[in-house]
């Protein structure tokens, strides 16, 4: 089986439908440590990533933007002394796609790179 981190994000038309719950729920254990956030009635992956400084935070919102732009698919990245905080999810459908997923997974193997 292709872990999500192998796929490659597929183009989204707006009109698709969001996952459902029980596609979540299938694909969230793939990315545990991952919350589910609503907000304005759209669910969104968040999560907090922490770094000795600001400088080591910097460089990991850089990577997540090369991955970004290699795969056409951007998420909202907040980066503070010590902290990143990134949101995916897709605009065009107004919730979360496959391909949020998909990056999650690819910002998680960041980490570790």
């Amino acid at each position: 089986m292709t872990t999500l981190s192998q796929q490659k994000c597929v183009a989204c038309r707006g009109g698709e439908p969001t996952l459902t719950d029980a596609q979540i729920a299938e694909l969230q254990p793939q990315v545990p440590d991952w919350q589910i956030k609503e907000v304005n009635g759209m669910k969104r992956l968040e999560r907090l990533f922490k770094f000795r400084d600001f400088a080591e935070a910097l460089a990991f919102t850089d990577r997540i933007g090369a991955i970004a732009e290699e795969e056409g698919h951007h998420p909202l990245i907040v980066t503070e002394w010590g902290r990143v905080t990134v949101n995916w999810w897709t605009h065009k459908i107004g919730g979360l796609h496959q391909n949020d997923f998909i990056m999650a997974a690819k910002t998680d193997e960041l980490v570790n790179s």
